[in-house]
């Protein structure tokens, strides 16, 4: 379950056809956390593209185990697009869809799968 994920501490990463995973283990009901968490990781173990140009789609799922735990997914979504601006697109307003879910799963996690929409450039108001 390894092959093609670049690792540093709880924060795993790849890229692909469909675009970038980012896994980061465990929860906490501090989304705050999590900000500095995968900035550091994309400071530090990072080697893969760059950030673009264009729509995106980001799908954020928080997986628990049990009793789901009190966190508001809005201010996790808002940590969530703070750390993987600038490495997965240059600004958070390239966001066209944002899905955030709270779902039972087999281990405690955050997923984020970024996807590429089109390439065409935003229109600035």
């Amino acid at each position: 379950m390894s092959e093609g994920w670049t690792r540093h501490g709880k924060v795993r990463a790849r890229e692909g056809e469909a675009g970038l995973v980012v896994e980061v283990d465990g929860l906490t009901t501090q989304a705050k956390y999590y900000k500095p968490l995968i900035y550091e990781f994309f400071r530090k173990a990072w080697r893969g593209s760059r950030p673009a140009w264009g729509e995106f789609a980001v799908e954020i799922r928080m997986e628990y185990v049990g009793e789901p735990p009190w966190l508001d997914l809005d201010n996790l979504a808002k940590a969530i697009l703070d750390a993987i601006k600038g490495h997965a697109f240059h600004d958070d307003a390239q966001v066209a869809r944002l899905l955030v879910e709270r779902a039972p799963g087999e281990r405690e996690r955050i997923v984020v799968a970024v996807t590429r929409l089109s390439e065409r450039p935003m229109r600035r108001p």
